[in-house]
């Protein structure tokens, strides 16, 4: 329980391994089996959505090295080098209603959006960022019911004098594509993903920027991320609902304890 309790704080394999004394391959097998439990139940039970708006985005880790560590014999491996996950989060209750880990491809996209559609009844209203391969996956996996709009960032094109290097760049203006159906102007955003996005970064230590935690392999990001996103649905208090998001979306009807996250392995 102390195990599983680090990782979803936050804390690295390491850490994990001087705070409760635990071996680090005992670690290392209990996130694999807890993650595959994870996954199987969210592909079971997280499904019938009845979501009226979803925000879809992408964020960006790296596994077993930077690309540009990359050796020669492993470019171009999917687990080598970058690794984005794609995630799409009910507007209304914070549901995590879908993710995936792999490239940011329009092979993975489509894989996204057809997981992601098979999640929810009826007609959403969807926004992505600007990322070239979703309208063709959303009209793949869609088709036309779907109200769809993709939010484009402007940033300048310099950095204000005096800037560190890893500032970000100044946003200048947002752009609103209505790409199809019939999107509700001011229901175009993607400010609830990219806060959701922002906090899974502060809270899985292998997102984390800036540091040496990372994940060595690709089985074990994958895993990681199911063990937070069940977590974060059916755990976490959200501030503002001042209820779980499982619980919000009538998934659940109370918060759910550690303990009946790790009996998801029984």
């Amino acid at each position: 329980m102390r195990v599983v309790a680090a990782l979803v704080e936050g804390c690295s394999i390491s850490s994990t391994v001087r705070m409760t004394g635990v071996s680090k391959p005992t670690i290392l097998r209990l996130l694999a089996l807890l993650g595959e439990a994870c996954k199987n139940y969210h592909d079971d039970h997280v499904r019938n959505l009845s979501c009226k708006r979803v925000q879809v985005d992408e964020i960006w880790a790296f596994c077993y090295a930077k690309n540009r560590n990359v050796p020669k014999e492993h470019e171009g491996q999917l687990g080598y080098g970058d690794v984005w996950t794609f995630t799409g989060i009910d507007a209304d209750t914070k549901l995590m209603a879908a993710w995936i880990v792999g490239r940011r491809s329009a092979e993975f996209a489509c894989d996204f959006m057809l997981d992601l559609e098979s999640r929810v009844t009826g007609r959403i209203q969807l926004t992505t960022d600007g990322l070239n391969k979703y309208p063709k996956a959303v009209a793949d996996a869609f088709g036309d019911n779907v109200d769809f709009a993709q939010l484009i960032k402007v940033y300048a094109q310099q950095r204000g004098a005096g800037e560190a290097r890893y500032s970000p760049p100044q946003l200048t203006r947002y752009i609103k594509h209505e790409k199809c159906g019939t999107p509700v102007l001011e229901d175009i955003s993607t400010s609830y993903v990219e806060r959701s996005n922002l906090t899974m970064r502060m809270n899985m230590r292998r997102f984390t920027r800036l540091t040496n935690a990372f994940s060595k392999k690709l089985a074990n990001q994958k895993h990681g991320v199911a063990i937070y996103m069940i977590h974060y649905n059916f755990c976490r208090v959200h501030q503002t609902l001042r209820v779980t998001p499982a619980m919000e979306a009538g998934l659940s009807d109370h918060v759910w304890e550690l303990e009946e996250l790790v009996a998801l392995l029984d």
